[in-house]
């Protein structure tokens, strides 16, 4: 049987850690109670199994999976499966920490969790993707369920996977049980607007903050780094309101257009060719790490985490950043963005539309009646403004960064409900 090696973090600066620096900054804001520090920088479980899976060739290869249920206070766990080569338990962590942020930020009823499993897709067939799916969603059993932990999609799954992991799950049950996961296809019970929820959300945020910065959107330039499910459909959104979209990014390199980019066939160009921007003529090729740098007035990362470091930060020139991606700026470049007066919109709240959709979903499949997608976009559009509008209110108050703001909100909601139900 072949063992997959475990993967080196692939940053310099622990994932984990990072997030730490920034919840530590938040406390000291808050005054927050030691007892209750302790409590929420430690996640409440984690889980690590071994996947042994019989490949097309009939060699076995294991796999090792993880779960990471970091808070469940305010209710079940909620957060994505990865499949990707770089999983490791600290990048899980703070995926984990960040999704108890980003749902109390929000004010939606899930705590936070993370799960991943290290293999690489890609190179994966269908059918070998679909016995990892189930061996893992048996192994995690006992730790999914509707009102304990409920998974869905994130880098390298979709609502295939999550159909699967259903279907597995229910299996077990003896009963059909829509509501352990989200993110499925609609006939299993997704919900309308699920799949653009995320993009959806960096666009209302975008457009909320562009507002305060007093930056119009019909004039506004942006850059889009990333143009998968997020960054694709942030792009599509901001340039149907208006705004011109430069350039835009994948893992084959940066494509940038001074007239602007016709984002609608970029996506069709996309979908044509392997879901990859090569090759793509309605734009010249650039190097991937000048479009950080471009000067825009919006920047949008929505690719991997740490893309923006201390090395990097000081040369971007865009007036806001809104994070469509899971910690794409390094703790040890926050300093550097606010010294520079960039307004940096978190990804605990820019990119919470998609579980606030998640969120919907669950409460539809509970309730056992569809809403129009009319009526989702309506509702998480409320709740995104919302959101937005308590953590500018919280900057000024405390004269702290978005980010920090968020955080105090987010920190400040979750350690009142350990201070209301007690029983350390």
């Amino acid at each position: 049987m072949a063992y997959i090696e475990p993967a080196p973090i692939k940053d310099k600066e622990n994932p984990f850690e990072s997030m730490m620096s920034r919840f530590r900054i938040a406390s000291q804001h808050l005054n927050l109670r030691e007892e209750i520090f302790n409590v929420l920088k430690s996640p409440d479980k984690q889980v690590i199994v071994s996947l042994p899976v019989t490949m097309d060739d009939g060699t076995i290869r294991v796999f090792e999976g993880y779960r990471v249920i970091h808070n469940n206070i305010l209710g079940p766990g909620k957060g994505g499966i990865r499949y990707d080569m770089g999983v490791n338990l600290d990048e899980v962590k703070a995926l984990a920490a960040w999704m108890t942020w980003k749902c109390a930020v929000v004010d939606i009823p899930f705590g936070g969790a993370k799960g991943g499993i290290r293999c690489n897709p890609r190179e994966m067939s269908s059918g070998e993707i679909e016995r990892l799916t189930r061996s893992y969603t048996q192994a995690m059993n006992e730790v999914f369920g509707p009102d304990t932990d409920i998974p869905a999609p994130d880098m390298g799954s979709g609502q295939r996977e999550m159909a699967w992991l259903m279907d597995q799950y229910s299996r077990s049950r003896g009963m059909t049980v829509n509501a352990v996961v989200t993110g499925k296809p609609l006939v299993l019970g997704g919900s309308l607007g699920r799949i653009e929820a995320t993009g959806r959300g960096v666009m209302v945020s975008a457009l909320s903050a562009m507002e305060k910065l007093k930056i119009n959107p019909y004039k506004a330039t942006v850059a889009v780094q990333g143009f998968g499910n997020v960054g694709s459909f942030a792009a599509l959104l901001m340039h149907e309101r208006g705004s011109k979209i430069l350039a835009i990014s994948d893992i084959s390199g940066a494509y940038y257009n001074e007239a602007g980019i016709d984002i609608n066939q970029a996506i069709e160009y996309r979908n044509d060719n392997k879901g990859i921007l090569h090759g793509f003529k309605g734009a010249e090729q650039i190097d991937s790490d000048d479009l950080l740098t471009l000067p825009v007035d919006v920047l949008i990362p929505a690719a991997l985490e740490d893309v923006i470091t201390m090395y990097n930060a000081d040369k971007i020139k865009a007036r806001l950043i809104v994070e469509g991606a899971n910690g794409p700026t390094s703790a040890k470049a926050d300093d550097i963005i606010t010294e520079k007066g960039i307004m940096v919109v978190p990804d605990i709240l820019a990119n919470a539309g998609g579980v606030t959709v998640s969120y919907f979903e669950w409460v539809q499949n509970r309730l056992g009646y569809k809403w129009t997608r009319e009526r989702v976009n309506r509702r998480m559009d409320r709740v995104m403004m919302s959101s937005f509008n308590n953590v500018y209110k919280t900057s000024l108050k405390y004269n702290v960064s978005m980010r920090i703001a968020a955080y105090i909100v987010a920190i400040e909601k979750v350690a009142s409900a350990y201070e209301y139900r007690g029983g350390f």
